[in-house]
């Protein structure tokens, strides 16, 4: 009798005590076999892990996909990885609320934390905080996003807010804590990547993007409300 031959099967999922090395080290799969309501989130990371450098290729949706849900899973990421660069700032002790007492980028910029009742000034890591607080509780909002694979066209409508408020993270390490910037963005690409996304949909006007990631960019000066 011969036994029927089976594929191996794929396990694409980290053990408990996976080591470093190994932690996702499975092989890629393709956008049309990731049979579940997380596959654009699973394909965007997957991208990323594979090369991070690759800006453009990591912003490139697969054939068909729906804008407003490629938008809001890599607003998603964004913040995620956002919460590497917030924990280095703290960690490093240079941004604290006695150096920080503000939330500024360059000495004109200085923006109003909109998560209080009545918008005011937060020390820079309290302001960092809360923004990413705000935007992890918006964007896990049943309300406003039930669906991970379909999304209304009003709640796609809140992601250019999200995405003004969280680059002011960007823009204060850059212009304050530029060396540990300098260290994140070698390792994530992040903040390039999130200046191509923001360019290529039109989710903030290019007046606001003031840290020279791209050729064409040039670092202004001005003032902000929240």
């Amino acid at each position: 009798m011969k036994m029927a031959n089976t594929a191996q099967t794929i396990v694409r999922r980290n053990r408990p005590g996976t080591k470093s090395q190994d932690w996702c080290n499975w092989q890629d799969e393709s956008f049309e076999e990731m049979d579940s309501t997380l596959a654009v989130q699973q394909f965007i990371q997957q991208a990323i892990r594979k090369d991070v450098s690759k800006v453009e290729e990591i912003l490139t949706p697969p054939d068909g996909q729906d804008e407003g849900v490629w938008k809001y899973e890599h607003l998603r990421q964004f913040c995620m990885e956002l919460n590497g660069l917030a924990v280095k700032l703290q960690a490093s002790g240079e941004c604290n609320p006695e150096t920080c007492t503000q939330m500024t980028a360059t000495e004109q910029w200085i923006f109003l934390c909109a998560a209080h009742k009545t918008p005011k000034e937060c020390p820079a890591i309290d302001y960092t905080r809360h923004t990413l607080d705000g935007a992890a509780c918006l964007l896990n909002s049943n309300k406003y996003f039930p669906s991970r694979v379909s999304i209304k066209e009003s709640s796609v409508a809140k992601l250019g807010s999200v995405c003004r408020r969280v680059y002011r993270i960007f823009s204060h390490a850059y212009f304050h804590h530029r060396t540990l910037f300098d260290e994140y963005e070698n390792e994530t690409h992040l903040c390039r990547r999130f200046t191509l996304f923001v360019t290529k949909y039109n989710l903030m006007p290019r007046d606001n993007l003031i840290v020279p990631i791209l050729g064409d960019q040039q670092a202004v000066e001005g003032e902000s409300e929240a």
